[in-house]
């Protein structure tokens, strides 16, 4: 989907997508229901850690004034914090909230749908992203992207 067209192309928009997905998935399509003792438990776990990561990111953005917004341009590199763990904390975070409620119904087809989202996330945002800070910070960027993972 084109970014304007009427649809807010935002990775938390795509998150809320992801996560309804799963848990529809999970509750009507299950394929398969996995043997994961304390399954709700661990999806209410990862959802708080996603929160908790992208808390922890966002603040960063706050203390280096950056815009946070993916099209925004950037005006500092953020390598403190949660970006010494990966590169893109924020899309970590989005990732565990959806993993988490994919775990909700311990079913595979919400598990599938739950490792798509790092792909879509990558090729609609992170690979963009990285090439805006490539040509904002130059030796500095790539140094620190062969330095760091991306997920």
């Amino acid at each position: 989907m084109a970014r304007g067209a009427g649809f807010p192309d935002l990775p938390p928009v795509w998150t809320v997508i992801f996560v309804a997905a799963s848990l529809v998935a999970g509750k009507f399509l299950p394929i398969i229901t996995l043997p994961i003792a304390s399954y709700k438990t661990i999806s209410i776990l990862l959802a708080v850690a996603g929160v908790v990561m992208i808390l922890w990111s966002a603040l960063w953005f706050r203390r280096k004034k950056t815009a946070i917004n993916p099209y925004g341009k950037p005006s500092s590199l953020i390598v403190e914090g949660p970006y010494r763990i990966n590169r893109n904390p924020i899309y970590t975070g989005m990732f565990l909230i959806v993993l988490g409620s994919a775990c909700w119904f311990a079913a595979l087809s919400s598990l599938i749908i739950a490792f798509v989202f790092p792909l879509l996330i990558t090729q609609r945002f992170i690979k963009r992203e990285e090439t805006a800070l490539s040509k904002a910070f130059g030796a500095e960027a790539d140094d620190y992207f062969s330095k760091s993972r991306r997920w």
